[in-house]
């Protein structure tokens, strides 16, 4: 018996699909974003401790107290607002389960919710499975700035929730002050809820500076803010994140989060409390970190036929490969992969409509220097 399925526009996803097609043809997959080095020795110990000593039963659905108390003193560190560990910070597993807590959460049947095309996929399956509605506004095609016009011409009375990405996935591109003065005026006055991605918050380049909702009062106060420690440790499979929202919405959360994971991994977050506090020099180096391996891989680049783009913070390379194909994106990552060796991610399945003469595909840089060299040496080859 088939049942009618609740998500009909969902299938696998882009992400699955080309590393399976990566897999099959022994291409260099630069395709999903996972890094491929190794976890900070230190997160190891912490975690073996962890387990050695016993800390393998559920953790407090809200999450271990000295890991809660960690993130907070870390969010007063980066941004000067120290959020209350009992009452506004969760740990849940991963993002993604932020995010579909934070939308089931606030979100009721019939009402919309203001997504910022390309975004991530997950954001309008969750919309969907709350019964609401995704509404899609497109970014600039080229640079992936938000028209703010636009998208106060989208708000309805149905209005429930705008949902923000910055460093933005899958563009690199970042918010300025000025973004923030424009989501401030835009949701000044109504009950429009904000959900903010921030789990490339530490990725950031050319000494920009993160803005984060975190830092700014009139808009925290309406927020839900995600990150992800899978991004800042380099850990993606340990499926460990975190919201950071006002007790009022945090209290809501909770209330999802409790019948869908209820805790994560427990030993893993003593660890993450150990880490945080023992070593803040790596999330206040990554950009650096990762600043090395954009400009090496952009220089790599340059000696192709694909044309990066600019990226001011994520670990995702964007190029423009029309010199090479008139093919839709879809067709050019799977002939990339087939044929050349090199699994890239089409921007298509981030967008409701995509540009239709849109060619750009994503390239994920967050991989060690033998893996971009061999993917270079075949990409040079176009």
């Amino acid at each position: 018996m088939t049942p009618d399925t609740k998500l009909p526009k969902v299938g696998t996803t882009i992400f699955t699909v080309m590393s399976q097609l990566a897999a099959e043809h022994g291409a260099v997959n630069l395709g999903q974003g996972f890094p491929d080095f190794d976890v900070p020795e230190r997160l190891i110990e912490s975690l073996n401790r962890a387990m050695r000593e016993g800390r393998n039963q559920y953790a407090p659905m809200t999450g271990v107290p000295a890991l809660r108390q960690a993130i907070a003193a870390k969010t007063q560190r980066c941004y000067g607002y120290l959020p209350d560990a009992d009452s506004e910070v969760t740990v849940v597993s991963g993002a993604s389960e932020a995010i579909f807590d934070a939308v089931h959460a606030v979100v009721r049947p019939g009402e919309e919710v203001i997504v910022l095309d390309p975004c991530y996929d997950s954001y309008e399956p969750a919309i969907d499975l709350a019964g609401g509605r995704a509404v899609h506004v497109p970014l600039d095609p080229r640079s992936f700035a938000v028209d703010w016009d636009r998208v106060r011409a989208a708000v309805t009375p149905k209005t429930r929730m705008l949902i923000v990405n910055t460093p933005h996935n899958p563009s690199g591109a970042m918010f300025g002050e000025d973004d923030i003065a424009q989501l401030s005026d835009l949701l000044r006055r109504t009950g429009i809820y904000l959900l903010s991605d921030e789990v490339y918050e530490h990725i950031v380049f050319d000494k920009l500076r993160h803005e984060s909702v975190l830092r700014y009062p009139e808009l925290r106060e309406r927020a839900f803010v995600v990150s992800s420690f899978g991004k800042t440790y380099h850990c993606t499979g340990w499926k460990i994140g975190y919201c950071i929202a006002p007790p009022a919405l945090t209290a809501e959360l909770r209330k999802v989060h409790q019948y869908n994971s209820f805790c994560s991994f427990a030993p893993a977050q003593w660890a993450f409390a150990e880490m945080i506090e023992a070593e803040p020099e790596h999330y206040e180096q990554l950009g650096a970190f990762y600043q090395a391996k954009r400009d090496r891989f952009r220089e790599q680049l340059l000696g192709t036929r694909l044309q990066p783009l600019p990226v001011a913070g994520g670990y995702f390379q964007l190029v423009d490969y029309s010199a090479i194909s008139d093919l839709d994106d879809v067709a050019f990552c799977r002939w990339l992969t087939i044929e050349k060796g090199v699994t890239a991610i089409p921007l298509s399945p981030f967008y409701e409509t995509a540009p239709a003469e849109q060619r750009l595909a994503r390239l994920c840089f967050a991989k060690n220097e033998t893996t971009l060299d061999a993917a270079i040496e075949r990409l040079r080859r176009l």
